[in-house]
Formats: C-alpha cells, structure tokens, sequence
C-alpha cells in the first residue's frame, strides 16, 4: 500500500534515536552519599564522649551511625529509581561505606570493647577492594554487588549491636552477627578479587 493511498511503508521509515540524558554527577542521590562523609566525623565525636561509656552518647553516636547507614540504601534506590546512576557515584558510594564502617569498627577497638584483630581482617579487606577498583578502573568501574551489600548490611547490624549499651547477657548475640558479617566480609573479597583480575585479564586480550 502507498502512502497516498493513506497506509505506511514501514522499510522506508528511519527509527530516531532517542537524545541521551546526561546524568549530572551533581544529583540527589551522590548528594546522599556525600552526607554520609560529614556524619562520619559527628558519629566518632558521639561515641567518644563521656570516655565512651555514657549510655546517652552511646545512643546518639549509634543514632548517628544508623542514619548514615540508611543514606546508604536510600541514595542506591534513588539512583537506580530516577536514572541517577553515575561513575562517581559507584566508586563514592563504596568509600563512604567504608569510611562510616572504619571508623565505627577503629572506634570500638580503641575504646576496647571490640578486639583489633576483627577491625584489621574488615580494613583489610575493604582498604583491599578499593585497590582493586582503581587497579582496573582504566579498564571500567567495578560496582557494588548483591554479596557487597549484604555484606554492609551484615556489618551494620553487627556494628550497631556493639555500640548499642546492651546488658552484657546478649554478648554471644553480638558475637554470632559479627561472625556472620567477617564471614560475608572475607567471601565477598574473594568474589570482588576474582571479578578485577578477569576485567584485567579481558582488557589484555581486547589489546591483543
């Protein structure tokens, strides 16, 4: 059928791309992120006061911890909510996380209420990830996974219970979600571990 005869011939139309939207790196969901870098240093204050023990600060630094904890899972949903998904953002929402975890986990070793081997396993592995992301990020941008998330989650919650002034009876409840956490910590290292070295083993082969 022709088009004078009023029908379509579809082999001749031309598909017009859709215009791209330029994400801006300056968006609500890093502005999340990087709130989470300022309550870093308000959450250490809290726990310090009093020497540590003052059941009120210990409330206001875990209040405080558990707020920048919550802009992570809430700038996540909003970027992939709205389309606000931007290098930046994956590699900063990564070491804003690890910066509000250091420095929780830094922070009960100092005050002896969490052993220092614990805190140097979690450092390490985090201080380890980041490595790795910068190693590759010539090669492209390794984003948080399921397992990375759940392990953050996992820490969180392990972290929380130690900060909280709970009755000494529920340390083995403290314990077990902080062994669930290095657990996940340590497995979740290996998988990040195996994902740079195979981006750096395509990026080679690509060259070649």
């Amino acid at each position: 059928m022709s088009a004078e005869a009023g029908g379509t011939d579809r082999e001749t139309e031309v598909p017009v791309p859709s215009p791209v939207r330029a994400v801006p790196t300056l968006n609500v969901a890093n502005v999340l992120t990087l709130s989470r870098f300022v309550l870093v240093p308000l959450f250490v204050v809290a726990l310090f006061q009093g020497d540590g023990t003052d059941p009120v600060w210990r409330y206001v630094a875990t209040a405080v911890f558990a707020i920048a904890a919550l802009t992570d899972r809430v700038d996540g949903w909003v970027a992939r909510k709205y389309s606000l998904i931007t290098d930046f953002g994956k590699i900063a929402d990564p070491i804003a996380d690890k910066a509000l975890i250091g420095a929780a986990l830094v922070g009960l070793s100092v005050l002896g209420e969490l052993p220092w081997w614990v805190t140097i396993v979690i450092a390490v592995r985090e201080l380890g990830v980041t490595g790795l992301r910068f190693w590759v990020i010539r090669h492209g941008v390794i984003p948080a996974s399921r397992g990375g998330k759940a392990k953050t989650l996992a820490q969180v919650v392990a972290i929380g219970a130690f900060l909280l002034p709970l009755p000494s009876g529920l340390d083995p409840v403290c314990w077990v979600l902080m062994g669930f956490a290095l657990a996940l910590t340590v497995a979740t290292g290996v998988d990040y571990l195996v994902k740079a070295l195979r981006m750096r083993v395509s990026a080679r082969k690509a060259g070649a």
